[in-house]
């Protein structure tokens, strides 16, 4: 493996897919245009990009300790997959079967599946138990090229719980080559056996203090939703985080039009995600804010439910994002690539848009598109070479296979699938 700090030469890149030099985000069509170099190289110094070009301008090999020839590869950054649910333990096969059987989302949760099923197999789990089931989940993600990843809690709805959610997620952060951020989602759902309000004050008063004062989360996000958090309970909630450091992220309007744009917008959220329903009001709201709209197009694809209005946030100049999802019960899929093909082939974006919303837009969702999501010198070297392909639409055109020779972070080589040998 490559040595973190060591001077790399990639060299002879069929295609160099930058994504951006300069801006943050890209909008409207923007989004298709993904600065690409032909026949270039890139230089990677002490885990940043320090230089890249064309082939004709670039320095000799043999100053380099290290090179590598990327004849017939890609090279693009590391895919940020900025909404999962990875921390789980067991799994909801049986609800899958269910719903080939016509049970909905709803239904499930109703007869005691969905979030509650995994809060239940949580509470009878160890902190030991969560790392292990986790950390090979992890490396799907690595191998498929995501070099970014945020994991959520949710399925502990408990103090005890949901910190027990939260520490194993640090440890994954020390054992994994991945860059993880942690979210706390202690209103996922309203657990049995107490009130709406107490649990509420329960997420005010104990857990979101108690997550701020061991520093196990940089985000809060909240269900707002059917069945679940109101819009002015999640006001609630999103300020008692605010006022603990938390940034807000907030799953809106998966179940229905109930106000979760708006609270987005209204908090300040650095995201909203899923946005199956979406009417005027909602699209002005967004369009006039900073919020990343994260969408999930394999959660839409796993539950048979509609797909969000990409098209038209894309148009009206709103900020996408696209990420799996990954979690037990409504979307199992690790893979950027495979999310991508799904973006494209259901919900009608272009290929490129779909690598923007996978890379830029999804550091964006998160609040680090300043350092990671694009190849800008400065930048961190987080770097997918491809297997042989001659351009960057094979990505997601190759439904179910791994697109991956390589995958670095932080300039050190952290996968290399020998599928992608010669």
């Amino acid at each position: 493996m490559t040595s973190e700090g060591k001077e790399i030469l990639f060299y002879n890149i069929t295609s160099l897919l930058r994504i951006a030099s300069s801006k943050t985000r890209k909008l409207k069509d923007e989004m298709k245009d993904l600065e690409e170099i032909q026949n270039a190289y890139l230089v990677v110094k002490e885990g940043r990009i320090a230089a890249l070009g064309m082939m004709s301008q670039a320095p000799r090999l043999s100053q380099f300790p290290e090179s590598v020839n990327c004849k017939d590869r890609l090279v693009l950054p590391g895919f940020v997959d900025s909404h999962t649910h990875l921390l789980y333990v067991g799994n909801r096969a049986d609800e899958f079967e269910m719903r080939s059987q016509g049970k909905s989302y709803e239904e499930i949760a109703q007869a005691g599946g969905g979030i509650k099923k995994s809060v239940g197999q949580t509470k009878n789990c160890s902190e030991d138990q969560l790392v292990w089931e986790t950390f090979p989940r992890l490396q799907e993600m690595l191998s498929h090229g995501t070099t970014t990843v945020e994991i959520k809690s949710g399925y502990g709805l408990s103090l005890d719980s949901e910190l027990k959610m939260l520490r194993a997620i640090r440890r994954l952060k020390e054992r994994s080559p991945l860059e993880i951020h942690a979210t706390f989602l202690g209103a996922h759902d309203i657990p049995r056996g107490i009130s709406r309000k107490a649990y509420i004050d329960e997420v005010t008063q104990k857990m979101i203090p108690q997550v701020a004062k061991e520093r196990l989360a940089e985000f809060c996000d909240i269900f707002c939703d059917r069945g679940y958090f109101s819009p002015e309970e999640t006001r609630t909630i999103a300020l008692a985080a605010r006022e603990k450091g938390l940034t807000i992220k907030i799953h809106a309007n998966e179940l229905g039009n109930t106000g979760g744009a708006e609270i987005a917008c209204e908090v300040g959220a650095v995201s909203a995600d899923h946005l199956l329903f979406l009417e005027n009001p909602q699209m002005d709201a967004l369009k006039r804010s900073q919020v990343v709209c994260t969408l999930l197009p394999g959660t839409s694809f796993f539950l048979r439910m509609p797909y969000a209005s990409v098209r038209r946030l894309i148009d009206e100049g709103i900020t996408v994002a696209l990420a799996t999802d990954s979690n037990p019960g409504s979307c199992t899929a690790t893979s950027m690539p495979l999310i991508q093909n799904i973006a494209i082939t259901q919900m009608g974006m272009h290929p490129s848009e779909s690598l923007v919303a996978s890379t830029l837009h999804g550091a964006a969702a998160l609040g680090i598109e300043d350092r990671v999501g694009s190849i800008t010198v400065g930048k961190d070297a987080d770097l997918v070479v491809t297997v042989p392909m001659q351009e960057y639409r094979e990505i997601a055109y190759r439904l179910g296979q791994n697109p991956c020779w390589r995958v670095y972070k932080h300039g050190k080589l952290v996968f290399e699938n020998p599928a992608g040998l010669r």
